[in-house]
């Protein structure tokens, strides 16, 4: 099938990659030239497994193509994608300008049937105001004989794991009331729907709403488990082996019960807002959805407490070596990223910070630029070298099995502020490291 993709982001570039790996002839259109002319050179944007080689081959093989040209872009397509950012207002809302940016592209430069498709996260109603902007610019150039349909198609991809979620999705949601657009929509998916029924078709307003519920759904398992761990501290017990105890349980399942440092990157913070201020444009007090944010913001200061308690304030002057930037695992995503709270505290304490991450130097470099209290290293042992604790804030594999003895001999101060629970307390304690983490007492 032929199809257009609006936004060449996370989400549009990892989708039109997968789409175009099955046969579709995709193109992908963005405003931003210089993305456009790396990606079309075989520059990757961003970091995410598999995506790279997967965009490369089908790009080699003319299956997936880049361009910044609207009008042919509208053209090629039977399908219209649009996959473009909904930044945070202000006041915490979504901004729609991009998504009702393009379907005005859309409805200006269409001339045969569309079925256009929102692949962003929206709020509840927003395809009724993409299909109102198509036919509104329709009528103004006098072609209301063109017909396009709208429908609902959110995505529930995963950073670090998105091109294995787009290849294997566990369900398929589409919002639509038309049984040719349907039809359409199970002939797009059809390559990823073959082992059993993971289409799930709904109305419209349901399948945008799915979106948000599945992902303010996550972000509350994160707070209450954080939560849990606070109170685990207080009251003298292990958090770790409380999650054991209730992961068991195949109502509640392991999956984001682990505690740690809170929720960032891209999706979570951005859709717990944006459904609370849909919460409170029809007046309903969504007391949860607050809590399950409030939870998350004092959560991200937990560790820069453990250290500031442990060095009794006295934080000017010392350097702290930090491991993990990204917001998880398998991105450079640092978007709301618990280690920027972590790191802006510090500075603001008068500390320097030694850090290292595998893929994210390039982005922090990106956002803080040069500083005297910022070193970036080129390793995990680089960064604690003459340290005066080791802070971890991402659970990257290679932080699991450090040598102990070489990081104590490294550090000033021998202690671990670990806001990830990558170590056996009993074990640290063997190498006479103090150790300080997330819902544990200290061995």
């Amino acid at each position: 099938m032929n199809l257009t993709v609006f936004g060449i982001g996370y989400v549009g570039l990892v989708q039109a990659a997968v789409l175009a790996e099955v046969g579709h002839e995709v193109v992908c259109v963005d405003i931003d030239e210089k993305k456009v002319e790396r990606l079309n050179q075989g520059l990757i944007p961003i970091f995410e497994p598999g995506l790279e080689s997967l965009v490369k081959e089908n790009h080699a093989a003319g299956r997936i193509r880049f361009t910044t040209d609207a009008a042919a872009a509208v053209r090629h397509g039977q399908i219209q994608m649009i996959a473009v950012g909904t930044p945070p207002g202000e006041d915490g809302s979504a901004d729609l300008k991009y998504v009702l940016a393009v379907a005005e592209t859309i409805g200006r430069e269409m001339d045969s049937a569309k079925i256009v498709v929102g692949k962003s996260t929206v709020p509840v109603g927003t395809c009724e105001k993409v299909k109102a902007r198509i036919a509104e610019t329709l009528k103004k150039r006098g072609r209301e004989d063109l017909s396009f349909d709208v429908a609902s198609n959110p995505e529930f991809l995963k950073e670090g794991s998105a091109v294995a979620d787009c290849m294997k999705p566990d369900r398929i949601i589409v919002g639509t009331s038309s049984e040719d657009t349907e039809m359409v929509m199970r002939e797009l998916y059809a390559p990823f729907n073959r082992n059993h029924e993971k289409m799930i078709v709904m109305d419209v307003r349901s399948a945008e709403f799915t979106k948000y519920a599945a992902n303010c759904m996550l972000a509350t398992k994160i707070s209450f488990m954080n939560e849990m761990a606070n109170l685990a501290e207080q009251l003298g017990a292990d958090i770790e082996e409380v999650r054991k105890g209730i992961g068991s349980d195949p109502r509640i399942g392991y999956h984001f019960i682990y505690p740690g440092l809170g929720y960032g990157g891209s999706c979570f913070p951005k859709d717990v807002r944006a459904l609370i201020k849909t919460a409170e444009g029809v007046k309903f007090d969504a007391k949860l959805l607050r809590a399950v944010e409030e939870r998350n913001n004092a959560q991200k200061s937990v560790l820069f407490d453990k250290v500031n308690r442990y060095f009794k304030g006295l934080l000017k002057g010392k350097t702290f070596a930090v491991w993990g930037l990204a917001f998880k695992p398998n991105t450079d995503d640092m978007r709301e990223a618990p280690a920027r709270v972590l790191m802006e505290a510090l500075w603001a304490a008068g500390a320097k910070v030694q850090a290292y991450d595998p893929e994210a130097m390039q982005e922090c470099q990106a956002i803080y630029g040069q500083r005297d209290d910022l070193l970036l290293c080129g390793t995990k042992e680089a960064a604690l070298r003459g340290a005066d604790a080791l802070l971890i804030c991402t659970e990257w594999k290679s932080f699991r099995a450090p040598s102990f003895d070489a990081l104590k001999d490294a550090l000033t101060t021998p202690v671990i502020f670990d806001g990830r629970n990558l170590y056996d307390p009993k074990v640290i304690a063997r190498y006479g490291i103090e150790y300080f983490s997330i819902g544990r007492m200290a061995a």
